[in-house]
């Protein structure tokens, strides 16, 4: 008996609030979207396109606005979490569906929560890669990140929110510096315990100063940070880091939100190694209040942040099985 051929990646384009979105889909079935995070496109999901797709569903991976091949607004607002979440929804609506499942990864875990919060007619299941959710509300963010440093370091959220500085330490080396961000947050290329943290800048140095500079980590090949690096080079890093600078601008637009569950079936996925996961331990073991239609909680064992790369396999496994128990 003849096999079926694989269905094959399509790329192409959709009107949005943005101007247009790139996407990637692979297969046909009910829709299932993919927002990868920072600093990575949606290249980030290449392993999970043909997964979902073998699976039944019709697998669709954004290059988030700013990123890739999707159009990138000039001015810096335009990166406010309202507009990444109609983007999501236009997505759905130029796709020809209704509705859909919508899965993040780092800052795509942000965009994807707070679509199914606002949006919950659209979005009718959540899965949450690497960062949890946390409901909005709380202290205003800059002030919360201006004293996690403390007087001999910054923390990677204040450094990446001033226009230009970043990007003047990234643009000259895209592809090094992306080398050792991947690294720096990869479980088998961190820095030890008691090296230097990576997620802080001292003050009057760099970033990078602080990442491995050994090989790369085992889930990324020259190839694949041949990708990334072409992407960013392309681009530039501005739309990329504008999410960082909506932040405030976020806590005052969702305000009317202050404490909201969101109510769908939801699932999330973590790295035991990922700083996201233990610095945010306390919105996990909220999930009863926040998530309270949350199917499983999983935290994989010596993973790092870079999670449905690092372990595709466990991860489009965790993925398949849940999006079963919704479709089934």
């Amino acid at each position: 008996m003849k096999s079926e051929p694989a269905p094959v990646l399509r790329h192409h384009t959709v009107e949005a609030p943005a101007g247009r979105l790139h996407l990637v889909e692979q297969g046909t079935g009910p829709l299932v979207l993919l927002v990868h995070g920072f600093p990575e496109s949606w290249y980030s999901w290449r392993h999970q396109l043909p997964a979902l797709a073998e699976a039944g569903y019709r697998a669709v991976a954004i290059d988030v606005r700013g990123y890739g091949r999707s159009s990138k607004p000039a001015v810096t607002d335009a990166y406010r979490m309202l507009d990444l979440v109609e983007d999501n929804v236009a997505v759905v609506r130029a796709l020809g569906e209704e509705n859909a499942v919508v899965i993040g990864h780092d800052w795509g875990s942000n965009i994807a929560a707070t679509s199914a919060l606002l949006r919950p007619e659209v979005f009718r299941a959540v899965g949450l890669l690497s960062v949890p959710y946390a409901p909005p509300g709380g202290p205003r963010p800059t002030d919360v990140f201006g004293q996690i440093g403390g007087p001999e370091q910054e923390f990677y959220v204040s450094y990446f929110q001033k226009p230009g500085r970043a990007e003047t330490e990234i643009e000259p080396d895209v592809r090094g510096w992306l080398a050792g961000f991947y690294a720096a947050l990869s479980a088998d290329t961190m820095p030890a315990k008691g090296e230097p943290d990576p997620h802080f800048v001292a003050h009057g140095g760099r970033l990078r100063d602080r990442f491995p500079t050994g090989p790369l980590p085992a889930w990324l090949s020259e190839e694949d940070l041949d990708v990334y690096a072409g992407e960013f080079e392309r681009t530039g890093l501005t739309g990329a880091l504008n999410r960082y600078r909506n932040m405030d601008r976020d806590w005052e637009d969702l305000a009317p939100h202050r404490g909201a569950p969101i109510t769908q079936p939801a699932l999330f996925i973590g790295g035991t190694l990922d700083a996201s996961t233990t610095w945010m331990a306390d919105a996990i073991d909220a999930y009863p209040t926040t998530l309270p239609a949350l199917s499983a909680s999983h935290l994989l064992d010596g993973c790092g942040h870079w999670i449905q790369q690092e372990r595709p396999d466990e991860v489009n496994r965790l993925l398949t099985d849940w999006l079963a128990t919704i479709h089934g």
